[in-house]
């Protein structure tokens, strides 16, 4: 049972982490406006798919997991 506990953990940092994200998101000025992010807009229609944005996040990532496993 003291698995179930250590997963419990990560999940709560984890949605720790995720909901600062969203409260100061809008505040990082380059984040989401970043050249590769791709954004349609026209009279009725709006289409935003942050590719730039999200290899950026992936990489950042990828790096501090493998920092912090070992």
């Amino acid at each position: 049972m003291p698995a179930i506990g250590k997963v419990f953990i990560i999940f709560g940092i984890l949605f720790i982490i995720i909901g600062l994200a969203f409260m100061f998101g809008d505040k990082i000025p380059f984040l989401g406006k970043l050249p590769g992010d791709i954004y349609i807009k026209k009279e009725r229609f709006s289409f935003y798919f942050p590719i730039t944005t999200s290899i950026l996040i992936s990489i950042i990532l990828t790096i501090l997991f493998s920092i912090f496993r070992k």
